[in-house]
């Protein structure tokens, strides 16, 4: 093990210069997605109001993922934390919206019903046991910019991460 100060400098410098890459690169990739989640609703809506004039519940349940897509997004950027929950209810829209097109079209109760709906109680069960572990099995978040734990027993929120 060297112990020549240049190196740990050197050491140092490096290490602060990749996190601020890593760092930069995760904020400029959140906020590009950020962008095409925007620009991907506002594009659903402008055909909406050009070409049908009305909105059928595909148009509002795609309009409900875009949004479960730009919250998640905003959590991402607040908090540094991916909230594996947003995930699970962008899937029962998606499956909510296939079922109800399945059902609009075909008309007829079939095994693929089944499934979607089947898949849809599972994500549901699956949100629970989340919600349950989170709250009985609570993660230490340690504060973004002092590396300071949070306090017992309280709650993460988004405005954790704020600086003070």
């Amino acid at each position: 093990m060297n112990t020549d100060p240049r190196i740990k400098k050197i050491e140092s410098f490096l290490d602060r210069f990749g996190n601020l890459a890593v760092e930069s690169f995760h904020y400029i990739a959140l906020f590009i997605i950020g962008c095409m989640v925007i620009w991907s609703a506002a594009h659903t809506v402008y055909e909406i109001l050009t070409d049908n004039h009305y909105a059928s519940i595909d148009d509002i349940l795609l309009l409900f993922i875009y949004l479960e897509l730009g919250a998640m997004v905003g959590i991402y950027f607040k908090t540094n934390h991916m909230p594996v929950r947003f995930l699970i209810y962008i899937a029962i829209t998606a499956l909510t919206r296939l079922l109800i097109s399945d059902i609009q079209h075909d008309h007829k109760a079939d095994l693929d019903l089944l499934i979607i709906t089947g898949s849809i109680l599972v994500l549901g069960f699956a949100i629970l046991i989340i919600r349950f572990a989170s709250w009985k099995f609570p993660s230490v978040i340690k504060d973004k910019y002092d590396e300071k734990p949070l306090a017992p027993g309280k709650t993460p929120r988004p405005e954790d991460d704020e600086l003070a």
